[in-house]
């Protein structure tokens, strides 16, 4: 009997171990699966990145892209989320386009809540740093704008940053958003001064 109680307690024992073990290596397969398909998630981000990036570049070269912007930040440090396809600056070669425009309740003058002006693109100046990092500069001059614009394309995707500083005060104001092709913009644009 006790040899019976002995072997039956060994095949416990050696059941109980294998569960353990069979937990262990499950769990070690499922850590390996998520470490994998977040390694290919990364992968895959990290070449839309890329091929976002090329085309902003090469429409900055072109001198036909838009950024559409998804967030104003004013001088006084204030900011607001808006909508990317009313806030933005586009460039046509010879042709620029500044557009702000807020969710309220008044049309403003460009009949969506806020200022569309158009002017010439003149003194374009692009140079990229060390990093990738693309700075361009240029002025917009029309009836309803006069500034000079400092747009800076991040590596690494098609986040940009533009900053207009009007010539005849210190209003100025940064635009953070995307830049695009102007063929891949999706904007309204409203009246024009």
């Amino acid at each position: 009997m006790k040899k019976f109680i002995a072997l039956a307690a060994l095949v416990m024992l050696g059941i109980t171990a294998n569960t353990v073990f069979a937990q262990e290596s499950s769990r070690a397969e499922r850590k390996a699966e998520r470490d994998a398909k977040r390694a290919k998630m990364k992968a895959e981000e990290q070449v839309a990145n890329t091929i976002s990036y090329d085309d902003a570049v090469a429409a900055l070269q072109a001198k036909q892209f838009v950024m559409e912007a998804n967030q104003v930040m004013f001088r006084n440090g204030q900011t607001a989320f808006v909508n990317s396809n009313t806030n933005f600056v586009l460039v046509n070669e010879g042709r620029g386009t500044v557009q702000v425009a807020f969710n309220t309740v008044y049309p403003g003058p460009n009949g969506i809540g806020g200022v569309t002006v158009d002017g010439t693109v003149s003194d374009i100046q692009t140079t990229t740093d060390k990093r990738g990092n693309v700075n361009c500069n240029f002025s917009i001059q029309g009836i309803g704008i006069s500034a000079q614009i400092f747009l800076t394309l991040t590596d690494g995707g098609n986040n940009a940053t533009v900053t207009i500083s009007p010539n005849f005060n210190g209003n100025t104001m940064t635009l953070s958003g995307n830049l695009v092709p102007l063929n891949q913009s999706n904007i309204f644009k409203g009246r024009s001064w």
